[in-house]
């Protein structure tokens, strides 16, 4: 192929690259639409974030304010879910706790899109040494089990919400660099990124332009998954002393907190387990739901 037929295929290319994305996407959704169980994870996310959003609307008491004349009162009219050790009003507390849970989600898996992104790239597209580097690294890392490296580096920065985000983020990055390293690998080798190369682009431009936004399928899928998987990590981290710190409405420290009254008031750990059982749930079905949507691989099977 000449250059000048090159410059032609790059041209016809770019005027329909916009088509040529668009429909797989919204096939894609529509696809999305016709699973159940995706629709359910949906529902499950799109509460939580209004919950989120309406936490002060919605909750009926004050989060953190003691009143130890109520303390440990079963569900009733007063206090739809009970009371806690303090007296605080249990629903409010988990009404504010999602509030935390979709900022460590959000925060984290940013933390670990945008430098697991970054490594995957470069490591994809460039190959050779600098690929080995990168990916030995990346192996060392992924060695050490995922909560206790994520233990660790909280420890080492201090116990606190701020630092649990930052070490869930840091563990995170393998498993994004990792994704995009492979989509990266495949993407690179099509025809549009030779006809990019030969009519001038730089490697900066065809990789933000012509490389990553076809990978954002596998990124998008991996990242709503691990925004469930950071909720639960963070909640982990807050259960052992290290995440947020009372009297913060932090689902992790109420657990923390009930479990030395569970025999006696059993809805102090029972109802913070099932929100974080049914967020968890929410956004793993809703990243299987577009993994399937979204594979080409799986679309005869929808």
């Amino acid at each position: 192929m000449t250059a000048q037929e090159i410059k032609v295929t790059t041209e016809k290319a770019g005027m329909a690259i916009e088509p040529a994305i668009r429909a797989p996407w919204m096939e894609g959704m529509q696809r999305l639409l016709r699973q159940k169980t995706a629709i359910f994870g949906l529902i499950i996310v799109c509460i939580l974030l209004l919950t989120a959003l309406l936490a002060p609307l919605l909750a009926p008491y004050d989060p953190v304010a003691p009143d130890l004349p109520s303390r440990l009162q079963a569900p009733s009219a007063t206090h739809f879910l009970g009371t806690d050790e303090l007296g605080r009003d249990i629903l409010s507390r988990i009404i504010y706790g999602s509030r935390i849970s979709i900022q460590v989600g959000l925060l984290a898996v940013g933390i670990s899109l945008i430098f697991g992104t970054f490594l995957g790239a470069i490591s994809g597209y460039f190959g050779g040494k600098l690929d080995m580097a990168i990916m030995r690294v990346i192996d060392i890392v992924m060695a050490f089990p995922y909560i206790l490296l994520a233990i660790a580096i909280t420890a080492m920065l201090g116990p606190g919400l701020n630092n649990a985000m930052i070490a869930i983020g840091v563990v995170g990055i393998p498993i994004y660099a990792r994704v995009v390293r492979g989509a990266v690998l495949s993407v690179k080798e099509m025809e549009y990124i030779e006809a990019a190369k030969v009519s001038g682009c730089g490697s900066l431009r065809i990789i933000m332009k012509h490389v990553l936004p076809n990978c954002l399928a596998p990124l998008i899928v991996q990242a709503t998954l691990g925004i469930g998987t950071a909720i639960l990590d963070a909640a982990g981290l807050s259960f052992l002393g290290l995440g947020a710190q009372p009297p913060t409405p932090e689902w992790g420290i109420m657990l923390n907190k009930g479990k030395d009254v569970m025999n006696i008031a059993p809805w102090v750990i029972m109802f913070p387990g099932i929100a974080i059982l049914f967020t968890v749930l929410g956004f793993n079905l809703l990243g299987d739901g577009l993994r399937d949507a979204l594979d080409p691989r799986l679309r005869n099977n929808n």
